[in-house]
């Protein structure tokens, strides 16, 4: 994403319009409404929003991470077609996360978890603005992106780990479908479970 000026407006992030045709869309959010979505779990918490992971599954309540079932074929394409967006390697992405975010739900500041490295996600029905905040003394710097339905992004370097993000509670419909890789850090951690 960049400014009026071609500036990017956070180093590490970049995104793109119309990563999915209509017809793809509307499919999509078909395959994730099919799902066995549930609420949002977060320390004992449910929030609004409602999720099932693919590939893997961090636990917020336990801080562990698990494997999961595997990513399934209807979203291995759009995988594919996020690597390469993302200029990763095929089989790069191994963490598929499905949201449905009805009327009221977003989601709070944070960074994602330390056992992922490259977000990549699609944005589908109502837009919502990606808000990005990082601490600067006793003062917050603050970003903003616009999420266009049917878009996608990627996190990556400076924007993935220096900036929080958030969404703001939502007035209208929102799914998304967000790709993630394992950072070192997941990769020794499912090493060393699995000795």
């Amino acid at each position: 994403m960049r400014d009026l000026f071609d500036t990017p407006i956070l180093p590490g992030l970049t995104a793109v319009d119309d990563f999915v045709s209509a017809d793809e869309a509307g499919a999509l959010i078909a395959a994730i409404d099919a799902c066995a979505l549930e609420p949002f779990r977060f320390q004992g918490w449910l929030g609004k929003r409602l999720t099932h992971s693919f590939g893997w599954h961090y636990d917020f309540d336990t801080g562990g991470m698990a494997e999961a079932s595997p990513i399934p074929a209807w979203l291995d394409p759009l995988r594919r077609r996020a690597e390469a967006m993302a200029g990763l390697a095929a089989g790069t992405l191994v963490q598929a996360l499905v949201i449905r975010y009805d009327i009221g739900a977003g989601i709070g500041w944070h960074r994602d978890r330390p056992h992922f490295e490259h977000v990549v996600g699609i944005s589908l029905g109502a837009p919502a603005t990606l808000r990005f905040r990082r601490r600067i003394g006793d003062r917050f710097e603050r970003a903003t992106a616009l999420l266009t339905p049917r878009g996608a992004y990627h996190l990556s370097g400076l924007a993935r780990h220096a900036w929080e993000h958030s969404i703001a509670e939502m007035d209208a419909p929102r799914w998304s479908i967000t790709f993630r890789s394992l950072s070192d850090t997941g990769r020794a951690l499912i090493a060393a479970a699995n000795r």
